[in-house]
């Protein structure tokens, strides 16, 4: 398995009621890039405050960072985590083209809902004290269709679409030397190089999808993420950026 990163905190817990919660809870005590693990969560969740399934075996995760900039910047680094996960899932065995990214938090395999990401943050004033990266991924099971919202991707497990069985505490391994590198990467040459790397493994890139938030829906091409992460959607009213939604192919 990979070396673990220098200067990073690495804990594993056999049970936690979420890696976000504990993390948000420890995060002023970290002195330094702390990543936390649990084997098991009791009261797990993913964007939106949604429940997220998370069967024995599968890998639930939150790297807690002191990052620095705006906060906008700081949201940038879902896409620095998208590509970390790619990096980790291709070392561990997965065929690079199995792969795809789908905006703005989520990891296809086969075109399957792999993995998803959650980021929080903990500031006051402006300022972001703590940010809270959360990734859950299904190495051995994936959760049933009663689990899922209307329209969701269809879930899928490494175990089944691969064969590759890979523990969580090993899978952790991966992903903090990924990370790690996508993170250097980001702090010493901005969003451009990730920019370019996450479009490159787009799913759907020129393809019409459908955007939705509470207030609306947007229909169209999807063309580009832009500078600042925002989704561009070429539309019969001309290009439109949008800057969080729900993504259905």
């Amino acid at each position: 398995m990979a070396d673990w990163p220098a200067g990073v905190g690495r804990l594993v817990l056999p049970s936690t009621d979420s890696t976000m919660a504990e993390a948000a809870r420890q995060a002023a005590s970290f002195p330094g890039p702390t990543w936390i693990c649990a084997l098991e969560q009791t009261a797990a969740r993913g964007r939106r405050g949604r429940a997220w399934a998370n069967p024995p075996g599968n890998f639930a995760a939150s790297l807690v960072l002191r990052p620095d900039g705006p906060p906008g910047h700081a949201a940038l680094r879902s896409f620095v985590a998208a590509l970390a996960l790619r990096d980790a899932l291709v070392a561990a065995g997965v065929p690079e083209g199995a792969l795809a990214l789908k905006w703005p938090n989520d990891v296809l395999l086969s075109g399957g809902k792999l993995a998803g990401i959650l980021l929080e943050s903990i500031g006051s004033g402006g300022r972001i004290d703590s940010l809270i990266i959360g990734i859950g991924v299904n190495l051995a099971a994936a959760p049933t269709p009663e689990q899922l919202e209307p329209g969701a991707v269809p879930p899928v497990s490494l175990k089944a679409e691969t064969g590759i069985d890979v523990t969580p505490e090993d899978f952790l391994d991966l992903l903090a030397a990924a990370y790690d590198a996508r993170e250097r990467q980001f702090t010493t040459w901005g969003f451009a190089p990730i920019r370019t790397a996450w479009l490159a493994h787009a799913a759907r890139l020129g393809e019409t999808i459908t955007a939705r938030t509470a207030r609306d829906e947007t229909v169209g091409r999807f063309t580009a993420v832009d500078s600042d992460g925002q989704l561009v959607l070429e539309t019969a009213k001309g290009p439109r950026r949008i800057a969080a939604a729900d993504i259905f192919f």
